[in-house]
């Protein structure tokens, strides 16, 4: 099943290449393709080259664990700095993914529109309450752009309850990381270790409550 978004510029689409498979129906990754750009794009890192810097054993202990519910999980085959991003947290105050520096972080994009970002947030919910703490946290942004209380109300009616409201109206975060390469639909996730250098990024669905995955992400979080 394919998706068209209202909330941003019409676009092409395309079919991505792996489907979840959830409540007894595949879906197909939510493609956005090409947005016309405007204003202006952080070209800031989160991490430094040196930080980033990783051994070949953290990318080798990753690699055989991208299987089952996650085999789409592309593990990076070096660690650079992600893109800096900026959002608003839950109290509508700014944030950065540098307010998180020092945990594994699960970065996820979604959006009320984008039916398989709303069969994953109850996985990312189970996620965030079983590993989430000091030293990991699932930071799932929403990209509506129509404003309102919409995408909270939705998290409210559908018992999504553990994981912290984060929020980009403005679509600043989504042409950032299309610039950069990281982005072409929704879901899309991404994981940065704790020096804020990309591990990994998943373009599509998965089962972030299985055990594929945690195994993936406990993996992740205990490397440093």
């Amino acid at each position: 099943m394919t998706e068209t978004n209202e909330d941003f510029p019409p676009v092409t689409s395309g079919k991505g290449k792996r489907y979840l498979a959830l409540a007894g129906g595949a879906l197909a990754i939510v493609v956005i393709g090409a947005v016309a750009f405007s204003g202006v794009f952080s070209s800031g890192k989160m991490g430094d080259s040196g930080a980033c810097a990783s051994s070949r054993r953290e990318i080798d202990a990753l690699t055989p664990l991208a299987r089952g519910e996650v085999a789409a999980f592309s593990v990076a085959p070096k660690r650079n700095p992600f893109p800096a991003l900026s959002f608003a947290g839950a109290d509508g105050r700014p944030l950065t993914l540098d307010d998180f520096k020092g945990k594994t972080v699960l970065l996820n994009l979604w959006a009320t529109w984008c039916a398989p970002c709303r069969l994953e947030m109850p996985a990312l919910d189970r996620l965030q309450r079983e590993l989430g703490g000091t030293n990991f946290e699932v930071v799932a942004i929403n990209l509506d752009t129509s404003g309102g209380d919409r995408p909270r109300k939705w998290l409210k009616e559908n018992g999504i309850e553990t994981l912290a409201f984060h929020a980009d109206p403005k679509g600043g975060v989504f042409k950032t990381l299309q610039k950069s390469g990281h982005v072409v639909g929704l879901p899309t996730t991404v994981l940065i270790d704790a020096r804020g250098c990309e591990a990994g990024i998943l373009k599509g669905a998965a089962d972030w409550a299985s055990n594929d995955a945690f195994k993936l992400l406990i993996a992740a979080r205990d490397a440093h």
